[in-house]
């Protein structure tokens, strides 16, 4: 009889406020890339009378700007633990 798919390789379970540390911080590095491409959007808005005016261009960068220092903010305080003292074994160990 052969084992399935997942048998015989030890299931790993994660703690959920482990889980959810982790994708907090995938989260904020994630935010950069996200932040790029909202800026990027006003490249691709029509030109001459047809395109936004210059000030609702400039006010959309800055919507972005504050929503991304919002967002960072949130996943800042979200991801703040206490627990710097514990050593996670799977998680990331800077120098």
């Amino acid at each position: 009889m052969s084992a399935g798919p997942g048998r015989g390789a030890p299931l790993v379970f994660l703690e959920r406020r482990t889980y959810r540390q982790r994708r907090l911080r995938d989260a904020a590095r994630l935010l950069p890339v996200v932040g790029l491409f909202a800026w990027t959007v006003p490249l691709f808005w029509p030109t001459g009378p047809a395109g936004p005016t210059t000030s609702g261009a400039l006010t959309y960068i800055f919507g972005v700007w504050v929503a991304l220092v919002c967002a960072g903010a949130l996943l800042s305080r979200r991801g703040a633990t206490g627990e710097e003292g514990r050593g996670d074994p799977g998680g990331d160990a800077g120098p």
